[in-house]
């Protein structure tokens, strides 16, 4: 006897999940990137006072930076509002403090831009902040 082929259960399967442009070389897309740069931003835990979670906070930053393209670089600093631009500048200069391979040259880039878009003012902000990053 027959089964039924005309189930629709297959359906429900999303197969723009598995397509293989979505990813290039390990690396997220740019439209990909500019959320996850967005959310590791807007998701970090300045008003605690656990440093584990900040360490874990910045090394997540740390490599969304690092994973940008240097053409998006300004693009997705002028995404930011001044207090995004202050905050990333926290987390450039705290990328400062501990360097990695190669990333002083991507934080450099990044303070590049963020300083031609929040001027000066966020770097004496970020200077004189009691909470950090």
């Amino acid at each position: 006897m027959a089964r039924n082929t005309l189930s629709s259960r297959f359906r429900r399967v999303d197969i723009d999940e598995f397509d293989e442009n979505k990813f290039v070389d390990g690396l997220l897309r740019q439209g990909d990137m500019l959320r996850a740069f967005h959310a590791a931003l807007r998701n970090s835990p300045v008003n605690t006072k656990n440093q584990a979670l900040k360490e874990r906070a910045q090394g997540v930053v740390l490599k969304v930076l690092t994973n940008f393209k240097s053409s998006e670089i300004e693009q997705a600093v002028q995404s930011l509002d001044r207090n995004g631009i202050d905050l990333l500048m926290k987390y450039i200069y705290k990328g400062f403090e501990k360097p990695t391979e190669n990333s002083s040259a991507v934080l450099l880039q990044w303070h590049e831009k963020a300083l031609a878009v929040g001027g000066l003012g966020s770097i004496i902000r970020v200077l004189t902040a009691r909470k950090t990053v």
